[in-house]
């Protein structure tokens, strides 16, 4: 149900998604539901690493990632397709374009500071952090901002990600953020658009 429901704060106190419920236990924070979930299911070790400093390497990303590209990347989702639907009036495009500056200064820390020339973040396998950055990095894509189509090093990884995950599972985690654009023809119970257009505004400032 919605997250502002009564039974989604039994879930979460933060009444805000994800969250976790496994048993009587309850989380929030997509991170440390992550990290929760590689433990208690005993993941492959590349996930999350038991090696100190490739795990510290991990743990430096996800705090890194928070206040960078977590900040900027969908704000394009919410730029061009959410706010509108809510509100019923478009966004000016400078707004966009202020988005995307902040979004490429934190793709070029991410490429020279995480990427480098490894295949990924932390090195030669795949990592929590890379799935934690792919998700993001798919907003702007899915609202037609394509951040990949002039960064080679930055498709190249976003395509090792893909085989590593599975190309069907891939696009599938990311059917509903790549078809996003539709949601501009759906109807909006009037209700729902008077609870979220302010917060989605809020979240612009």
């Amino acid at each position: 149900g919605p997250s502002n429901s009564e039974g989604a704060g039994k879930v979460s106190l933060l009444k805000k998604v994800p969250a976790l419920k496994d048993g009587d236990f309850t989380l929030a924070e997509c991170t440390a539901i992550l990290l929760y979930l590689s433990r208690k299911y005993n993941t492959p070790d590349h996930w999350y690493p038991s090696d100190i400093q490739k795990r510290a390497q991990v743990d430096e990303y996800l705090s890194w990632h928070h206040a960078n590209i977590r900040a900027n990347a969908p704000k394009t989702m919410w730029i061009k397709v959410l706010i509108p639907l809510f509100t019923g009036q478009p966004l000016p495009s400078e707004k966009l374009q202020e988005v995307m500056e902040g979004l490429s200064t934190s793709l070029k820390q991410f490429e020279e500071r995480f990427l480098q020339d490894k295949a990924f973040i932390i090195g030669s396998e795949i990592s929590l952090a890379d799935l934690v950055a792919i998700v993001e990095l798919m907003q702007p894509v899915g609202v037609g901002c394509d951040i990949f189509e002039d960064r080679p090093r930055l498709m190249e990884w976003r395509r090792r990600v893909e085989d590593a995950v599975g190309k069907e599972l891939f696009f599938q985690a990311h059917e509903m953020i790549l078809n996003i654009k539709e949601l501009s023809n759906i109807q909006i119970d009037p209700q729902l658009k008077e609870h979220l257009a302010p917060v989605l505004m809020k979240m612009l400032k």
